[in-house]
C-alpha cells in the first residue's frame, strides 16, 4: 500500500536521554496536530531530526534512538553538532529567517553556512530516498528544506512531492538580494504543488519565478521543464476543538481554580481590565514596539492608569543568538522603565513573564484576559491569534491583530492596526476597552464560526486534496510526452521506411533562446548532426528567421531552408520566393513599436526583410506583461485592413504578412513527394500550422509542454539534440 513520508527539520517527538535511559514523548500542537490524521492514523512515516547530534551518541545509544523512534513511525536523520550550528542556527535562523521577515539587517550571507545548508540538505533527501517506494507521496515543511524537493526529484521524478513554506515569503526586492536565490527556486520547483499561508506571499513566490528564473506563470501554474507546478494558499488553522473544550472545562471547574488563575481574577473587575500578549522572544514579533506603544496610550489616555494591566508572556527563543540576547535585554529595561514610570502602590502596568507555560495555565491566561493584543511586526500566520478566539466561550473578548500577520487575511472581525503606528495602536486599544457587548459577541461568533470549520485538519486535508489533483494533471500531459513505447515505434518507422521527410524549426527547438537572437548560431556539434541526417532522409530547416541570416549561417549546406515564415525557399542550393509580399506597411508600424521601445527597459525591434519583431527576453516579466497587452490591443486595430498577422511567440511578438506561413510550405513539400515517413519538431506557436498540415500518422512533435495540436511533446532544445542523435 502507498504511503505518505512527512519531513519536517524536527520530528513531532520529544527524545531524551538521562544516564543512558531513553524517553520519547510525542509532540502536540501546530503541525504535530495538523498531521495527526495523515501521519498517526495513516499508512505514513514522519522523517525529522531527533534533536539528538549524533556525535554525542554512542553506536549502541544511537541504534536504540531509532529503534525507538521507528515504533513511533518516525526516521530520524543522522544531524551533528556542526550540521546544527552551521545549518539550523547558521544559514536557517542567520539567513533565510530574517530574510524572509524582511529583517535584511540581521541578514548574513556566509558561504560555509551555505555549504552546510546544501549538505544537510542532502542528507535529509538520501533518508527519504532510502524510504521511498514507488507511489509514494511525500510532503515536504518549512525553510530549512527549501532544496529538498528538487533533490528527490532528481532521483525519483515519478515521485509526487508537495512542500509548504510556514513563514512569509519575501517581495521579489527583498528576495533578489539573496546570493543564491536561483539554487532556492530550483530547489522548490521539485514540488508538484507550493503552498502558502497567504495569497500575498504565493504572489511574491510568483514574481520572483517570473524575475529571477524568467519562466511561463499562467495564473497559478509554473511550466517547468516537463511539468506543470501548482501554486496555492492555504491559510494554517488550529485544533479548535482542542481549545474551545479546555476553555469550556477550566469555566465549570470554577471551584478548582489554579493558582495563576485567582491571581488574575484578583485584578478582573468591570472597571479594570486584563490585556493580554503571547509571543516567541523574536524580533519578528515586534515586543519592543508593543510595549512603547502601550506607554504611548497611558500617556494618551490617563484615565486608564490603574484599570488596565498588559500581561506579556514571552517564550524563550534561540537565546545564544545575539540579535535575541539584544532583544531581550531591551524588553527588560522597558517594561522596567515602564513599570518604573507609571506604577502605584497598588498597581503595575505591565506583567512580564520570560518563560513557556503548561497548556493549562495558557488557557487561564487566555480566558482571564478581556484584549488579545498581537502585533507582530511580520509573521508567516500566527497561531496564537486564533486560540484566543477559540477560548472565548462566553462569545465576549476583543481581538486586536497586526496588518502584518498572516492570520490577518482571514480574520478581519479583529480589529487590524499597522503595529508601527502608536497613534494607532492607542485609539484602537481605547476602543477595544470601550466596544460594547453587542459587538464584541458579534465579531467573535464570525471569527469562531470560521476558524471551527477552517482547522488544522481541514487545512491539512485541503492541501493533500490539492496534492492529488496534481497526480491528474501530470497523467494527461504524460500521454502525448515521446518516450516509451511511442519512442521505440518512432526510431523503428525511421529505421525501415523509405522516402523520409524530416522539417525542423530552428530557435527554441535545435537552439536555446538568447537575448541577442544573433547569438544563436549553429554550433559544430549541431552542425555534425544535421550533416549526418541530411544523408538519410530530407532535411528541411523551416524558420522565421531572415534570409540573409539562414544563408550566412547555412550557405554552404546542403539543406532545404525556408525562411521568413515561408517567404523563401532554397532547394539545391539555389533561393527563390514563395509568396510575393509588400513592405510598405514596415513605415507605419516601426513608430509604433519604437514608442513601446523607448517605454519598456531591455526591450528592442528586430527587422526582417518581411517582418518586424519585437522582443522582450530582458525586460522586466510584470511590466512586459501589460506592454505585451496594450501593444496587441494597439496592433489589432491596425492590421485588420491590411492583411497583416500579429505572431505571439517566445518573448517576442513579430507581425507579418497574413499570406505567409509556415503550414503553406508544409503543404507543398507533401504535395512534391510521396513520404511515408514525415516527422515535424517545433516549440512555438507558428509552428502550429505546421502540425495542422501534417498527415494524421505524421510523428509532429513539439518541443515544451504548452497546448498543442501536436501527437507528441519533448522537453527542450537538448533533448531535441539526443533524439536526433538516436535517429544517426
Amino acid at each position: 500500500m502507498n504511503k505518505t513520508i512527512i519531513v519536517s527539520n524536527r520530528l513531532p517527538l520529544k527524545v531524551s536521554v538521562q544516564e543512558s535511559l531513553l524517553e520519547i514523548v510525542p509532540s502536540v500542537g501546530g503541525l504535530a496536530t495538523g498531521m495527526k490524521s495523515v501521519h498517526s492514523e495513516g499508512n505514513g512515516i514522519w522523517i525529522g531530526w531527533s534533536g539528538l547530534p549524533e556525535n554525542d551518541l554512542n553506536p549502541d545509544l544511537s541504534k536504540k534512538v531509532q529503534t525507538k523512534i521507528r515504533q513511533e513511525k518516525c526516521v530520524s536523520v543522522p544531524l551533528t553538532s556542526q550540521d546544527i550550528e552551521e545549518y539550523y542556527e547558521g544559514f536557517s535562523n542567520r539567513t533565510l529567517w530574517p530574510l524572509f521577515h524582511y529583517f535584511m539587517e540581521y541578514t548574513e550571507f556566509e558561504q560555509n553556512e551555505w555549504d552546510a545548508y546544501k549538505r544537510v540538505n542532502e542528507k535529509f533527501a538520501k533518508v527519504v530516498l532510502d524510504n521511498l517506494e514507488d507511489g509514494d507521496t511525500v510532503w515536504v515543511h518549512d525553510y530549512q528544506l527549501l532544496l529538498l524537493p528538487q533533490l528527490i526529484k532528481d532521483q525519483k521524478p515519478n515521485t509526487t512531492i508537495g512542500f509548504f513554506l510556514h513563514i512569509p515569503f519575501p517581495s521579489y526586492e527583498i528576495f533578489r538580494t539573496f546570493p543564491w536565490r536561483e539554487e532556492i527556486l530550483k530547489g522548490m520547483l521539485g514540488s508538484d504543488l507550493l503552498g502558502f499561508h497567504t495569497y500575498d506571499y504565493e504572489r511574491h513566490f510568483l514574481s520572483s519565478i517570473k524575475r529571477i528564473l524568467r519562466l511561463d506563470v499562467q495564473f497559478n501554474e509554473i511550466n517547468y521543464h516537463d511539468r506543470t507546478i501548482k501554486v496555492d494558499s492555504f491559510p494554517m488553522g488550529i485544533d479548535y476543538d482542542k481549545f474551545y473544550n479546555a476553555a469550556l472545562e477550566h469555566q465549570k471547574n470554577s471551584i478548582e481554580k489554579s493558582d495563576l488563575r485567582k491571581r488574575l481574577e484578583e485584578h478582573i473587575s468591570e472597571d479594570k481590565k486584563l490585556i493580554l500578549s503571547i509571543d516567541r522572544m523574536d524580533y519578528t514579533k515586534g515586543i519592543p514596539n508593543r510595549i512603547k506603544a502601550f506607554e504611548y496610550f497611558l500617556d494618551k489616555y490617563p484615565e486608564y492608569k490603574e484599570r488596565v494591566r498588559l500581561v506579556m508572556l514571552a517564550v524563550p527563543s534561540r537565546s545564544n543568538v545575539p540579535q535575541y540576547q539584544k532583544l531581550k535585554r531591551e524588553t527588560d529595561e522597558l517594561v522596567g522603565r515602564i513599570n518604573g514610570k507609571f506604577a502605584t502602590v497598588s498597581w503595575t502596568p505591565i506583567w512580564y513573564f520570560y518563560r513557556s507555560l503548561p497548556f493549562d495555565d495558557l488557557i487561564d491566561l487566555y480566558i482571564s484576559s478581556d484584549i488579545a493584543l498581537i502585533t507582530p511586526i511580520r509573521d508567516g500566520m500566527n497561531l496564537v491569534a486564533k486560540e484566543y478566539v477559540a477560548t472565548r466561550t462566553n462569545g465576549d473578548g476583543v481581538l486586536i491583530l497586526s496588518e502584518m500577520a498572516g492570520a490577518s487575511k482571514e480574520m478581519n472581525e479583529a480589529l487590524l492596526i499597522n503595529p508601527n503606528s502608536y497613534k494607532d495602536f492607542a485609539a484602537t486599544l481605547k476602543r477595544a476597552l470601550t466596544m460594547p457587548q453587542d459587538e464584541q459577541k458579534t465579531r467573535i461568533k464570525f471569527l469562531q464560526k470560521r476558524l471551527k470549520r477552517y482547522d488544522v485538519e481541514k487545512w491539512a486535508t485541503e492541501f493533500f486534496k490539492a496534492l492529488e489533483g496534481t497526480k491528474k494533471l501530470r497523467q494527461g500531459k504524460v500521454t502525448k510526452k515521446l518516450s516509451g513505447d511511442y519512442e521505440a515505434k518512432f526510431y523503428q518507422d525511421f529505421k525501415e521506411k523509405k522516402k523520409k521527410l524530416l522539417l525542423l524549426d530552428y530557435d527554441g527547438t535545435l537552439v536555446g533562446f538568447k537575448d541577442n537572437p544573433q547569438d544563436a548560431k549553429p554550433d559544430s556539434a549541431l552542425f555534425k548532426i544535421l550533416d549526418e541526417l541530411q544523408e538519410k532522409t530530407d532535411l528541411v530547416l523551416i524558420s522565421g528567421r531572415d534570409q540573409a541570416t539562414f544563408q550566412r549561417w547555412f550557405g554552404d549546406k546542403p539543406y532545404t531552408l525556408v525562411t521568413d515564415h515561408g517567404v523563401w525557399i532554397r532547394e539545391n542550393k539555389e533561393w527563390k520566393t514563395i509568396e510575393r509580399l509588400k513592405t510598405d506597411w514596415m513605415q507605419h508600424i516601426r513608430p509604433i513599436l519604437e514608442t513601446f521601445v523607448d517605454r519598456t527597459p531591455g526591450t528592442f525591434i528586430e527587422t526582417k526583410n518581411y517582418s518586424l519583431a519585437w522582443h522582450y527576453r530582458t525586460a522586466d516579466p510584470e511590466l512586459a506583461k501589460i506592454r505585451t497587452m496594450e501593444l496587441n490591443t494597439v496592433l489589432t486595430s491596425l492590421v485588420a485592413n491590411n492583411d497583416l498577422s500579429i505572431l505571439q511567440g517566445n518573448k517576442v511578438i513579430e507581425i507579418k504578412s497574413s499570406n505567409v506561413n509556415k503550414g503553406r510550405v508544409v503543404s507543398r513539400l507533401l504535395t512534391e513527394e510521396n513520404y511515408d515517413f514525415v516527422t515535424i519538431i517545433g516549440d512555438d506557436w507558428t509552428d502550429e500550422y505546421m502540425f495542422e498540415e501534417a498527415p494524421d500518422w505524421a510523428y509532429t512533435i513539439k518541443v515544451g509542454f504548452t497546448k498543442t495540436k501536436a501527437r507528441f511533446q519533448i522537453k527542450d532544445p537538448e533533448y531535441v539534440r539526443e533524439l536526433l542523435e538516436k535517429l544517426i
